[in-house]
Formats: C-alpha cells, sequence, structure tokens
C-alpha cells in the first residue's frame, strides 16, 4: 500500500472546493481549508485495500477487468497497468453504447481487423497510392480508439475508472447493465455510484500514477483476504 507520506507528496489530500464538491463525498475528507476539502488519506488507504482484495478476485477468476481513463493525466498509468495485467483498456474517447451497445463495438473491432489483414495482404500493393492511404487513415483511426480492446470479446466483468465525473457515461453504462465499478474519486464525485470508491486527487498525475502503480504491485503479488461489494440494486444508487 503507499503510504501516507507518498500519497501527501503526490497531493492525494487535495479536494475540490466546497461549492464544487458533492455533498456524499464528504464521508471521505478530514478537514476543509480555505474553502477546499482536504481528503482523508487513512480513508484512501483502506479503500485501496478493499480494491484489491476485489480486484484480485476478478483476477483469479480469470474474469475481465477493463481499464478506463481518457484524460491526459491518466492516459498513460491506465495503459501501463491494463497491459501487464494483461487486460483491455480504453483511453481514449469513450464511445457512447461501449457496453449497453456492445455489438456494434464489436462489429467496429472485427473492421480493424479487417483493415490491418487487408494492409498485409501481398494485393496491398495493387491498390492505387490513394487507396492505401484511405485504408491506412481509417485503420489508424480505428486503432486510435479500439487499440485497447482489441481482446475484449465480450462485457467486462468489472470496470476500473480514473475520475468518474469525467467517465459519467462509463458509469451510467455499467450501473445500467449491473457492472461493478472500482474507481479513483474526488469530492466532485458521488461515490455511492461506485462500489469501491478510493477518495483521491484525481487531477494530479503523481497521485494517478502513485495509486496505480500500488495497485498494480499489489495485484500480482499472493491473494489476500476477500472484500464483498456493497450491496445496491442494479443500476441504481442507494
Amino acid at each position: 500500500m503507499p503510504t501516507l507520506m507518498e500519497l501527501l507528496e503526490a497531493g492525494a489530500h487535495f479536494g475540490h472546493k466546497k461549492e464544487k464538491s458533492f455533498p456524499r463525498a464528504k464521508q471521505f475528507t478530514y478537514t476543509i481549508r480555505d474553502n477546499v476539502y482536504v481528503i482523508d488519506l487513512d480513508k484512501t488507504i483502506s479503500q485501496i485495500k478493499a480494491a484489491v482484495s476485489y480486484l484480485k478476485q476478478i483476477l483469479d477468476d480469470g474474469k475481465i477487468i477493463l481499464f478506463v481513463g481518457t484524460k491526459s493525466q491518466a492516459k498513460a498509468s491506465v495503459k501501463k497497468m491494463a497491459e501487464n495485467l494483461k487486460m483491455p483498456y480504453l483511453t481514449e474517447r469513450w464511445l457512447g453504447g461501449t457496453l449497453t451497445n456492445f455489438e456494434s463495438i464489436r462489429k467496429n473491432l472485427k473492421t480493424l481487423d479487417l483493415l490491418e489483414n487487408q494492409m498485409k495482404s501481398p494485393d496491398f500493393s495493387l491498390f492505387t497510392k490513394k487507396e492505401r492511404k484511405r485504408i491506412e487513415e481509417k485503420r489508424n483511426k480505428f486503432n486510435l480508439v479500439f487499440e485497447g480492446m482489441r481482446t475484449l470479446d465480450k462485457l467486462p466483468d468489472a470496470l476500473f475508472i480514473v475520475d468518474t465525473v469525467n467517465e459519467n457515461v462509463a458509469v451510467s453504462e455499467a450501473r445500467k447493465l449491473g457492472i461493478p465499478i472500482v474507481g479513483i474519486c474526488d469530492t466532485n464525485a458521488n461515490p455511492d455510484l461506485i462500489d469501491i470508491p478510493i477518495p483521491a486527487n484525481d487531477d494530479s498525475e503523481k497521485t494517478i500514477k502513485l495509486i496505480l502503480e500500488k495497485l498494480e504491485k499489489a495485484l500480482k503479488e499472493d491473494s489476500q483476504a476477500e472484500v464483498k461489494l456493497p450491496s445496491k440494486e442494479k443500476g441504481k444508487a442507494k
């Protein structure tokens, strides 16, 4: 687990101003200074432990976790963690229907495969320069969005999200389908929408990098005690 000092040095304790914070997020704060909430880092560590135990259980069961983080501060860390765990990820714009209309996503993945096979074919050289460029551009466009989802042939069993407010569409779709969510939540987020919220400054690249690196390291270690998800109605926050 990250230490309190590591989290402090990474700026994980900085929340949002009171007027921009969600009332239910107050349960994860320690105090308020200069009208800015200070996140209780003891609770951050506790929630990281809960996240590790649950995600470890998912991985041990051979299930799929889709890692999501499209903001610039999160992209590199999310991609690195997902690749190291051999899990799918999405670090570009979340397309509406990624989960709720998953068949359309599968069609796009098949299109990407077809384009790449076409480019590898000996017949590709027979196309005109203009046609080759058009195919390459289309392939690059599809690959930018779907690169990390190439192995996703069914709906994920859980989502790990960095900044649940920024990824509100992903949260909405997952809740509609009853897919559990583990997420890094700042004080502007509603933690009741997330099964295992990790309270932390999700605008800080250092904070995101620290938490994801510690999570990855812990997930690769021996199994820990199971932590069951809080009971929630499918698609509806309490």
